[in-house]
């Protein structure tokens, strides 16, 4: 029971974020979208280090041990899963046809972008944004049932990252719902494409948990990893610099890395 709320926690973060619209009567202020993301980026990016990184790192080191060249698949196993996590979501931006919140500019294959609306592009971005951190559930997860002897991950590392990703989902289920609004839906179509969104993420973890992963780990820890650097990267930072009030996100960032770090600890 607890790792299905443990799945769950990233969903109801952006529940409740979303839910939001109907309390706001206008869009956040510029400031408070700019502290959000700036958030979420020191969330996500403490996130794929500590909680992804670091655990691929040392069990690559574990699978090493009496192999001919244990550095080199100490280095090379994190390194390749890492370089594939961004290359795959580097191929669904380039495949799938979105709309950043930040741009009016579709991107994706531009045939099929001119034909669908904007909140409908809106949508397809945050799918995509969601992706990563259900597969970072997901594997941290896997990680800690098939390593708990190694204590490699333990399970208060797999909840710290569900916490975190719940955390830093909440104000994205805000910023993403209310541009839909503001695009034409009702702010019912709007909650609920935002929900709908992030029901990817416990859908992906699943998927990570039925596949036999337990050898795979080392680069499905560093794959998970690097989807979520390509993110914060592409759209979070770009999005929380862009205009005034460019020092806010920097801080609120801060703020993000440190809460993780602090989670990491105590938990």
């Amino acid at each position: 029971m607890i790792y299905i709320i443990e799945l769950l926690l990233p969903l109801l973060g952006t529940i409740s974020g979303a839910a939001m619209i109907f309390i706001l009567k206008d869009n956040l202020k510029l400031a408070t979208q700019k502290a959000f993301l700036g958030f979420a980026s020191g969330i996500m990016i403490a996130a794929a280090i500590w909680s992804l990184l670091i655990p691929s790192i040392s069990f690559a080191e574990i699978l090493s041990e009496g192999s001919v060249h244990p550095k080199l698949i100490k280095l090379l196993l994190p390194t390749a899963g890492f370089i594939l996590g961004i290359l795959f979501l580097l191929l669904l931006d380039v495949v799938t046809p979105h709309l950043h919140s930040h741009s009016n500019m579709p991107e994706g294959p531009k045939g099929v972008s001119k034909k669908l609306s904007k909140s409908t592009l809106l949508f397809l971005a945050i799918l995509l944004h969601n992706i990563p951190e259900g597969l970072a559930v997901g594997v941290s997860l896997s990680g800690y049932l098939n390593l708990a002897h190694m204590e490699i991950i333990s399970f208060s590392q797999t909840l710290a990252l569900s916490i975190a990703i719940a955390l830093q989902n909440f104000p994205e289920g805000a910023i993403v719902s209310i541009p839909m609004w503001q695009s034409g839906a009702s702010k019912l179509k709007a909650f609920g494409l935002a929900v709908f969104s992030g029901i990817v993420e416990p859908l992906a973890a699943l998927l990570v948990l039925i596949i036999p992963l337990k050898n795979a780990l080392p680069v499905s820890l560093a794959f998970a990893s690097g989807a979520m650097i390509y993110v914060v990267t592409e759209e979070l930072i770009p999005q929380a610099h862009e205009g005034e009030h460019s020092n806010i996100p920097t801080i609120a960032l801060a703020i993000g890395f440190i809460t993780m770090l602090v989670m990491e600890i105590l938990l």
